[in-house]
Formats: C-alpha cells, sequence, structure tokens
C-alpha cells in the first residue's frame, strides 16, 4: 500500500525539487547579471562570482536531491548507472563551485586586507 503511494506522489515531488533548482538557478543569474550591469554602469565592485556560484551551489543541491529521490523508483541496473553518473557529475559540480567560493572569499579578504596598509 505505502509502495502505491511513492510511486504515486514521488514524481511530482521529484518534479517540484527540480523546478525549484531551476528557479533558485535562474534567479540568481539574474540577479548576478543585474549586479553585473550596475557595477559596471557605476564601476563599483561587488562580489559577483560568490553571488552567483552561491545560487549555483544552492540549485544544484536540489537538483541533487531530486536525483537521489529518483534512486527509490529505479526498477533496473542500468537505471541505477544512469542515476549514479548524474548525481557523481552534479556532485562534482557542486564541489568546484565550493571551492570557487572558497578561493573568492580568501582572495576577497586578502585584498581588504591588503588595502588596510
Amino acid at each position: 500500500m505505502l509502495e502505491h503511494y511513492i510511486e504515486l506522489f514521488l514524481p511530482e515531488i521529484v518534479s517540484i525539487l527540480e523546478i525549484m533548482g531551476i528557479i533558485v538557478i535562474s534567479v540568481g543569474c539574474l540577479k548576478a547579471f543585474y549586479h553585473y550591469m550596475k557595477a559596471y554602469l557605476t564601476n563599483k565592485n561587488y562580489p559577483l562570482r560568490i553571488e552567483l556560484a552561491n545560487a549555483l551551489a544552492l540549485g544544484l543541491e536540489f537538483k541533487m536531491g531530486a536525483e537521489i529521490l529518483k534512486t527509490v523508483l529505479v526498477r533496473s541496473m542500468n537505471e541505477i548507472f544512469i542515476l549514479g553518473a548524474i548525481i557523481l557529475l552534479r556532485a562534482l559540480l557542486s564541489l568546484m563551485i565550493h571551492f570557487e567560493i572558497k578561493a573568492e572569499n580568501s582572495h576577497a579578504s586578502g585584498e581588504h586586507s591588503a588595502n588596510d596598509y
């Protein structure tokens, strides 16, 4: 009985999570582009890379959550391999984005401390 409800509602939950990830990434990109244009026109600095990377990382986390939930519905080993590859690629992308955020944060903090002298 519970399996029937899982098969009935899980695809909708997965779709909602994927849409949430798409919305987070889209809004983050639009916001970063807005701040880029504003900074370009006013010649002011704004941490665009950090903002965009945070939006991408959060969006990928939603998408990865959807992929993990999809594993409940897997029926064959071929589907497991495909889902595993997708999860691995998204995890690697998320890891690279987190390293980018960390490097940008350390660069920004080093830049401020060098300018203070």
